[in-house]
């Protein structure tokens, strides 16, 4: 079985999140989105990683780039939060990819500094594969909120994972 790395996310990766915008792959995020709000989201990630005001990274297996993973600061349930939201491109699905993404990222997260804020991730309720690698990882199901996503109502699984947990304490 090949490895599974992560790198920082770089100019050269916008061919994955144009293929990552598919119906198919946007289908539990209120669908995909235009070819300028791609564009956008690209130029967001690499100013994340320039400024360090999030970690997006590309998952890579083996030499193949097959998907992205990140995480970002926000305010959830009044406390301060890591935020993190992941893909895996259709022909590297069902390898356990995701879930060794999140791994690693975990422990990119304990390497940039012993920040113990809580993990979150926030699937569409109907996601069973990205509500599969939560409870794999050891995230807690905590509740379901609907808000507003990509101009339509969004239902979301809210699951968690606390600082001492994500560093196996």
């Amino acid at each position: 079985m090949a490895d599974i790395t992560l790198r920082l996310w770089s100019e050269d990766d916008l061919w994955l999140l144009h293929r990552a915008n598919t119906a198919e792959m946007t289908a539990h995020l209120n669908g995909p989105e235009s070819d300028a709000e791609v564009a956008d989201r690209h130029a967001r990630y690499l100013r994340y990683v320039e400024t360090g005001e999030a970690r997006m990274f590309v998952i890579r297996h083996g030499t193949q780039e097959v998907g992205s993973i990140g995480y970002w600061s926000v305010r959830w349930r009044e406390q301060d939060a890591f935020e993190t939201g992941w893909f895996v491109l259709p022909e590297a699905q069902g390898q356990g990819i995701a879930g060794r993404a999140v791994g690693l990222l975990r422990d990119d997260i304990s390497s940039q500094g012993g920040d113990r804020r809580p993990l979150v991730a926030f699937p569409e309720t109907d996601n069973a594969a990205s509500n599969a690698v939560c409870r794999r990882a050891g995230f807690q199901l905590v509740g379901t909120i609907t808000a507003s996503f990509r101009g339509a109502d969004l239902t979301m699984n809210e699951w968690v994972l606390d600082g001492d947990e994500r560093r196996g304490s």
